[in-house]
């Protein structure tokens, strides 16, 4: 069974439905998913159970998509009847329990990122003949009002047929319901009867239970209909601006008032155009530009500035929204092209520089909202290109005036750097994500900014009588968004509260409230706690020192007393002594890991050996917390062996090219592998990837892909995932894991070509028998350096190495590892050894090419 990767609109509520993947003789006969939303907190509890119809053991895979803002709360199995729970631990005492597992060959269950929004928990377990397993996992979340709309996105695609399946949504909101809405986009005519909609004053229910036959695409078909997303949708009465919920000691503030006029607003969008940025990705960035200008009203001031290696503007100020003035802009817009290289600090301070003068000489509404949009795919190298310094600038010129907003086109940026600095300027930092609806994204984010209503809003509590305040104070409240404070009292006995509310362009309120009874026990607490640990998290970000040390500690001590699966803590699963004693962990990923690197993380107990670039290889010995380098130069055209393993069977050849022309004046070719071949002698299995395409042959079945397709794929002894234009992560069953990198150069490029890189995970799982240029690696090595003395380049000494017996004359340098940056890579430190690894390598580099690919 495949999953897909489902898009999310940024601060929607979404879960995407689980698909349990099975091999021969498992039957999933329930699948479930139970959710309860009480103010706005969900609670969902998904629920699957399957049984082994045949007479072997067999093993059952549970995978289910989540909300990357939600928290995992508790995942349990029950084996014939016996549950098997996990518990909350920090992280560090969990990874070391974790790897006592994996150390013992142990399987595991985890948590990974898999979509754009969403990150994916795995566990798997062996099944003995005709025994049943539970599978329960619990998560919650606060949902996030935007465009006046809570929205929950399902996605469905069981990929079977289901005895037992059923989605139900129960909501219970105090202040009421004023509409409900479902839809999907499988249901046909035939379904739409079965989805039961129904809300009555402060409750609302959805459900979703279609028969075998209903599922079925045809009256006789094996294949499921439910292939797609599901929806619901829901708003509250807002008779009042203020709606203050106090149960059992804590409260929270929901705060949406409506029917004001929308402020004018003076925006600055601040491009990169540097020539990463060439191609798909500018010709996107016009586009969703050109749609931003349609909805920007006469009301409104703004300007563009570009920045590559010089820093550009299309008006030497902002620019009222005439009719006239968005023409000009629209053409403006179309001629933007990419020259040059990454001055971010340039571009960025002058568009502050901009909106200050603006303010100062009031050539914009007193009474209006600035921002500050600024789009990069790079890392700043022009200028001032240390991160920390702009950092510094951009607070200091922008001193909390107006909030800054920084887009990241791709995976090349420096998000943790972007998110940082936009933190630190009432902003926040988003992921845009390089697929065909780039512009959608790009678009759809100034959709949530582009409708200011109040500015400096605070909503001020009694200090004698409230503890542990959630944030209280907001630069910009946008229409159709909701403002949402949690607190506890001093007093749990206390049972009313005054807020007082402020706000520019807004009336001052002063109002008090009284508890009221709810049915739902603990739920303002968890509530009040899940806020305050994403907002300790989110501060944690752009703290240092003493402070981030502070942070940490609180966030860490909530996460364990309210059992969340956070970025500070793990949640390890035992399973029984009768099923192999697994153990696994799931753990919380941050913003932008992809499925590959958290792999990396929890399935990689070595380096990774690699061979990348042109070509080179890195040989990591972990004893000396060191490693070893060397090239092969060698024609295009000549296929290396790189792993040969006879037991397990896997072999891995790659086949060299060049440049598109020689450079008559080098000694040596540049030489990349353009052609990776993995092959696995017992399964008849057989994968060729080049930077165009992938092809899995099985027998006599051929199977294609490109890089732009998004792939899970399982079968019996392989596992294959296509991250889209990135990477690829290839497992044959219980042995080494592998990675293949795509390199991509400007397609126009005189001289270079698309390459691949290759690097192994969990090498230790092939025989002692591997060998190849790089397998041979795989066992241990050791080496003693002597001599350290300066060489040819002052800034890499040379030195004595023995290894092997052999003393060779060896070079301290850096080589490019692009298993997390596949655009820059990162350099690693290592002993460079010269002469195709001439006395490191078993024999000579001339010994390990080969007649073919297979």
């Amino acid at each position: 069974d495949t999953q897909g990767n489902t898009a999310l609109a940024p601060f929607f509520f979404f879960f995407s439905f689980f698909n349990l993947q099975v091999v021969n003789g498992i039957e999933i006969y329930s699948m479930k998913i139970d959710s309860k939303i009480t103010s706005r907190f969900a609670h969902n509890v998904i629920t699957s159970r399957a049984v082994n119809r045949g007479n072997v053991h067999k093993e059952v895979f549970f995978d289910v998509e989540l909300p990357k803002t939600a928290f995992i709360t508790n995942f349990s199995m029950t084996i014939d009847g016996v549950t098997y729970p996990g518990t909350i631990k920090e992280k560090e005492v969990a990874k070391k329990q974790y790897e006592k597992a994996v150390s013992k060959g142990q399987t595991a269950g985890l948590v990974k990122a898999s979509g754009r929004k969403t990150e994916k928990f795995t566990v798997s377990v062996n099944i003995e003949a005709a025994s049943k397993v539970t599978f329960e996992l619990t998560y919650e979340e606060l949902l996030k009002r935007q465009f006046g709309k809570y929205e929950m996105f399902i996605k469905v695609k069981p990929k079977q047929l289901v005895k037992d399946f059923e989605i139900e949504v129960n909501i219970f909101e105090p202040q009421g319901i004023t509409e409900l809405e479902a839809e999907g986009t499988f249901i046909t005519n035939d379904l739409q009867n079965i989805i039961k909609k129904t809300f009555s004053d402060k409750k609302g229910h959805i459900s979703f239970r279609p028969t075998l036959d209903q599922q079925r695409t045809c009256a006789n078909c094996s294949q499921s209909v439910l292939d797609g997303d599901f929806t619901v949708r829901y708003d509250v009465k807002r008779t009042a601006p203020d709606d203050l919920q106090i149960v059992n000691g804590y409260f929270v503030h929901f705060f949406a008032p409506t029917n004001l006029p929308k402020l004018p607003k003076n925006v600055i969008f601040v491009i990169d155009i540097s020539g990463s940025m060439s191609g798909r990705e500018i010709q996107q960035t016009r586009e969703a530009l050109l749609k931003i200008l349609d909805d920007i009203k006469e009301d409104d001031f703004f300007n563009f500035i570009l920045f590559g290696s010089e820093v550009q503007t299309w008006k030497e100020t902002l620019i009222k929204a005439t009719p006239e003035n968005l023409d000009e802009a629209r053409k403006f817009v179309r001629g933007i092209d990419t020259a040059g290289m990454t001055n971010l600090h340039g571009g960025i301070m002058r568009g502050i520089d901009m909106l200050n003068a603006a303010h100062e000489r009031n050539l914009v509404h007193k009474r209006s909202a600035s921002i500050i949009i600024m789009l990069t795919d790079g890392q700043p190298n022009v200028g001032i290109s240390n991160t920390q310094e702009i950092q510094e600038h951009v607070k200091k010129a922008i001193e909390g005036k107006y909030p800054l907003y920084n887009l990241g086109f791709g995976y090349g940026v420096d998000y943790s750097f972007l998110e940082k600095m936009a933190l630190e300027n009432k902003g926040l930092a988003r992921r845009i994500y390089p697929d065909s609806d780039a512009a959608l994204q790009l678009q759809g984010f100034y959709d949530e900014v582009s409708n200011p209503m109040l500015t400096d809003i605070e909503l001020n509590y009694p200090e004698n009588e409230i503890s542990d305040l959630t944030k209280n104070s907001f630069k910009h409240f946008y229409d159709g968004s909701e403002i949402v404070v949690a607190g506890r009292f001093i007093d749990n006995n206390q049972n009313h509260l005054t807020v007082d509310v402020r706000g520019e362009d807004a009336q001052q309120t002063d109002k008090a409230f009284q508890e009221q009874e709810y049915i739902f026990g603990d739920y303002i607490e968890r509530l009040w706690a899940y806020l305050t640990i994403e907002q300790l998290l989110e501060k944690r970000i752009a703290a240092t020192g003493e402070e981030k040390e502070n942070l940490t500690a609180k966030a860490l001590d909530l996460s364990l007393k309210y059992k969340f699966v956070t970025p500070l803590t793990s949640m390890v699963v035992t399973k029984p002594e009768d099923y192999n004693n697994q153990d696994g962990i799931a753990d919380k990923p941050i913003e932008g890991i992809d499925i590959f690197k958290i792999l990396l993380y929890l399935r990689s107990q070595s380096f990774a050996f690699t061979v990348d670039g042109d070509p080179h290889f890195i040989i990591s010995v972990p004893q000396k917390e060191d490693a070893i380098c060397f090239n092969i130069n060698e024609n295009p055209g000549a296929v290396l062996n790189l792993i040969n393993d006879p037991v397990t069977g896997i072999t891995v050849n790659g086949e060299l090219i060049g440049d598109k022309r020689a450079n008559s004046d080098a000694k040596i070719q540049n030489t990349y592998f353009g052609k990776l071949g993995i092959a696995n002698k017992h399964l008849d299995l057989k994968l060729t990837v080049t930077p165009e395409k992938i092809t899995i042959q099985n027998g006599n079945e051929k199977t294609g892909f490109t890089w732009l397709d998004s792939v899970t794929l399982q079968q019996e002894g392989l596992t294959l995932i296509i991250n889209r234009k990135k990477n690829l992560v290839l497992s044959m069953g219980s042995s080494a894991s592998f990675v293949i990198v795509l390199h991509q150069v400007w397609k126009k490029h005189p001289l270079h070509q698309d390459f691949l890189g290759l690097y192994t995970l969990e090498s230790d799982k092939l025989s002692e028998q591997t060998h190849g240029l790089l397998g041979q690696f795989f066992h241990p090595i050791d080496f003693t350096i002597l001599e350290i003395h300066p060489g040819s380049d002052p800034k890499k000494p040379d030195a004595t190495m023995i290894v092997k017996n052999n003393e060779l004359t060896v070079t301290r340098g850096w080589q490019k590892d692009y298993r997390r940056d596949p655009k820059h890579g990162v350099d690693i430190p290592c002993w460079f050894v010269h002469n195709n690894g001439a006395g490191l390598i078993d024999g000579v580099h001339t010994d390990y090419i080969v007649s073919s690919l297979f």
